[in-house]
C-alpha cells in the first residue's frame, strides 16, 4: 500500500496538486525499516543497470536516510527508487517505446530538482563508497 501511496503523491506532485490529505496516511510509516529494506532492492538493480545510472538512486538513497529529511521528500524520493527499479511503469516500456522510458526520466528530474541542495559532499562520498563495493572498482570521471 506505501508504494501506490508514494507513486500517487510523486504523480500529484509532478501535476502539482495538493497531497496534504495523503501524506497523513504515511506519516506513521517507519521509515528506518523501508530505507534499510530499500538498499537490499537497489543493489541488484544497479548491478544490472551500471554504475552511472545507479549514482542518482543512490544519491537520492541517501539524502532519505538523512534525519533531517522531510517525510514529504522521503516519500517522493522512495517512489522514485521504486518507479525506476520495479519492472511496471504506467506507460509501458514495450508499448510505448521512448515515452515509456520518459516516465521514469520525468518521475527522477523531479525528485532531483526538489533535493538536489541536500546532496552534500558527505554524501557523495557515500555513494561512491558504496559504488565501489558494489562493482569492486574505482570509479574516475575523465575531466
Amino acid at each position: 500500500m506505501l508504494i501506490l501511496i508514494s507513486l500517487i503523491i510523486l504523480a500529484y506532485c509532478v501535476l502539482g496538486k495538493d497531497v496534504t490529505s495523503l501524506l497523513e496516511r504515511v506519516k506513521s510509516v517507519d521509515w528506518r525499516a523501508k530505507i534499510n529494506a530499500l538498499l537490499d532492492k537497489l543493489r541488484p538493480w544497479a548491478l544490472k543497470a551500471g554504475r552511472v545510472a545507479a549514482r542518482p538512486l543512490l544519491q537520492f538513497y541517501y539524502v532519505m536516510d538523512d534525519d533531517s529529511t522531510s517525510t514529504l521528500d522521503r516519500v517522493l524520493i522512495y517512489a522514485a527508487i521504486i518507479y525506476t527499479i520495479v519492472p511496471v511503469d504506467f506507460i509501458p516500456r514495450v508499448a510505448y517505446k521512448l515515452l515509456g522510458v520518459l516516465d521514469d526520466g520525468v518521475a527522477m528530474l523531479y525528485v532531483y530538482k526538489k533535493i538536489k541542495n541536500r546532496i552534500t559532499p558527505e554524501i557523495n562520498a557515500k555513494v561512491e563508497e558504496t559504488l565501489n563495493e558494489w562493482f569492486g572498482i574505482e570509479y574516475k570521471p575523465v575531466a
